[in-house]
């Protein structure tokens, strides 16, 4: 696909068929991604790619501790989001998220539906690989930066291999379940986790 139209048709998919991802264009999209541009070249991204039993369990414990566990136990290491919103970005994020729920059929105040949607993120919209970025706690804001554009190489090279994703920050709420099921270190900060499947 022609860089331009993979960016341009890249979306944020949130359902997935089951088809397995060819482990050559799995490669391509990762060699591509690590091509990402970083202040002194220090390549901050640690990347962990994740499928079958263990992208299972971290769903299963995922939901387990949302159904059973105390809201209070989970929080990200980082604000991603900011604690007051305001325009125009308070608007932008209500028109994207009453239109998704709308597409969906799910009326404003279904809680009760609108938590099911929320909850398919840890079932990573049923994708058959999720992908989760980390990087060391101890280095500086621009990390932010370099990362980002690490997973945005990600995003436009899966689009370029004729696959969907979707980016979630969802997962950092659960960064210690995640820590379970991943060689993940304490010295690192998980910054996003993305699904990702065959287009058709």
């Amino acid at each position: 696909m022609e860089v331009h139209e993979a960016i341009i048709s890249r979306r944020s998919v949130r359902r997935f068929l089951s088809t397995p991802v060819p482990m050559a264009s799995l490669r391509r999209i990762i060699e591509g991604a690590g091509m990402a541009p970083s202040g002194n070249n220090i390549q901050p991204w640690k990347l962990y790619v994740v499928g079958g039993a263990t992208k299972d369990a971290i769903t299963t414990d995922i939901l387990d501790a949302i159904a059973n566990g105390n809201p209070k136990d989970y929080a990200p290491e980082y604000p991603y989001y900011p604690t007051k919103w305001f325009e125009p970005f308070k608007t932008r994020r209500r028109e994207t998220g009453f239109g998704l729920y709308s597409k969906m059929g799910i009326a404003h105040d279904d809680m009760a539906a609108r938590l099911a949607q929320m909850n398919r993120n840890y079932e990573f919209f049923d994708a058959p690989v999720g992908l989760f970025v980390g990087f060391h706690r101890d280095l500086a804001t621009g990390t932010f930066m370099d990362v980002g554009m690490f997973i945005e190489n990600l995003l436009i090279g899966a689009r370029g291999e004729g696959l969907h994703t979707c980016g979630q920050a969802a997962f950092t709420w659960y960064h210690k379940i995640v820590r379970r099921h991943l060689p993940m270190p304490d010295d690192e900060l998980l910054q996003l986790a993305a699904s990702g499947k065959l287009l058709d």
